[in-house]
């Protein structure tokens, strides 16, 4: 049956996500120094302050005052009249070392036996609805704050815009589960002050349809027409005003926009965040792994639609479980149950493995902390640590390796003879 279906997205500016990449800013500077630093960082912003408190166990020494400064002023809290800039916030610290009780399950002398950092469940997800795998109405409520922030950042084209906002998208999907028509669009985006609120009000509505969203149609053939559709209803900063935003409007914390972060709703979610957390904390790279394993069952054509859930003792190397839900579209003749046993089977989700093969002990981690960690196009970057120490100006990453399609071959050997 058709129905109809809604995800938000929060900008770099918003309070919850300046908070999740500060602590991956913060995460990522050990990991420059020492790439076998354990790291849990949790982050509160409000007016003119940041708390920063967690756990690190790392041979580094990382001057997080410059770091947290750093990250703030490249979002774009640069004015002292947003009550919340990079020059004079206050910045208070509250690390400890972490707990040795965690530390003896992790720390082996065989690294392959490394264990998971805690318990817990963590969900993968992939649908063929868009070309990135994750559901239209999240990706585009991505791209809209994504494109929104560029134009912030070019300071001509939109000047009045501040870096705080909101997207929510709501799409109308037929019986066979695919989007057919745009039903809203809500937008609330932070501006600088007007001499009058309807001429205000006016100028912003007029250009986000105006400039913004052509931007958008440009992606692919499809959201241009979707987005050409006149029957679209627009939300554009409908309480009329929204001058007071970012922390001085309203406190932000880490790991408050985790469905944000991952699926928009969809899928399922085991409750652990991922920013600040380094990778021996299962919680972001068994969330990492299960996204890998389900994108690329999706693009393999094993399925068009797949959920992966995958299960962890604390200080043990092998999850516990598997479960994988193709949600009835899988093209095997096997039930989901035998899918999941033979992924265990085949596919390393120890700690260690998938550490290696996703390269999870780099820098990568502050460009996940805004517009989703899924999704996202992986690519190669040469990251410029210099403002923490001169001899790190030029830090070769590889980005969202997660999301690459070079399981497809492997998962299709696997699964070969189980083809309809």
């Amino acid at each position: 049956m058709s129905y109809i279906f809604t995800s938000e997205s929060v900008s770099e500016g918003h309070p919850d996500k300046i908070a999740d990449q500060i602590s991956d800013a913060i995460l990522d500077a050990f990991l420059v120094l020492d790439k076998n630093s354990k790291v849990a960082c949790e982050v509160m912003v409000t007016t003119g302050q940041v708390i920063i408190s967690g756990e690190v166990s790392s041979q580094a020494y990382v001057d997080i005052e410059k770091v947290v400064r750093e990250q703030i002023k490249n979002i774009g809290y640069d004015k002292s009249e947003l009550k919340f800039d990079y020059k004079s916030c206050g910045i208070l610290t509250y690390i400890n070392e972490q707990s040795p009780d965690i530390a003896i399950g992790i720390e082996t002398k065989e690294p392959k036996l490394q264990g998971a950092g805690d318990q817990g469940i963590m969900f993968g997800y992939a649908v063929n609805e868009t070309k990135e795998y994750i559901p239209m109405t999240l990706d585009l409520s991505h791209k809209i704050l994504a494109e929104l922030a560029l134009i912030r950042k070019d300071g001509n084209t939109m000047s009045y815009l501040r870096p705080d906002s909101k997207c929510q998208v709501t799409i109308q999907y037929d019986k066979q589960n695919r989007p057919k028509k745009i039903i809203s669009i809500v937008l609330s985006t932070q501006h600088e002050d007007f001499d009058s609120d309807e001429n205000m009000l006016k100028k912003i509505k007029d250009d986000i349809k105006k400039i913004l969203i052509p931007r958008i149609k440009k992606y692919n053939l499809q959201y241009s027409q979707l987005l050409s559709d006149d029957g679209i209803k627009y939300f554009i900063n409908p309480t009329g005003k929204f001058v007071v935003g970012g922390p001085y409007g309203d406190t932000g914390l880490t790991g408050r926009k985790i469905i944000v972060d991952t699926y928009g709703g969809k899928g399922g979610h085991g409750g652990g965040a991922f920013s600040g957390k380094d990778p021996s904390k299962v919680d972001r790279s068994a969330a990492y792994a299960a996204r890998h394993l389900a994108k690329n069952i999706v693009a393999a054509g094993i399925a068009s639609e797949c959920l992966i859930q995958i299960s962890y003792a604390i200080g043990k190397s092998k999850p516990l479980s598997i479960y994988t839900n193709t949600y009835g579209t899988s093209n095997l003749t096997i039930s989901d149950d035998k899918i999941s046993l033979i992924l265990k089977d085949k596919i390393d989700l120890t700690p260690y493995g998938i550490i290696e093969r996703l390269k999870l002990k780099s820098p990568i981690y502050t460009e996940t902390a805004a517009y989703g960690h899924f999704g996202r196009k992986p690519n190669k970057l040469i990251k410029d640590y210099s403002f923490i120490h001169k001899n790190f100006n030029k830090i070769n990453t590889e980005l969202f390796t997660w999301e690459k399609l070079d399981y497809v071959d492997l998962l299709t050997q696997i699964f070969k003879k189980f083809y309809r």
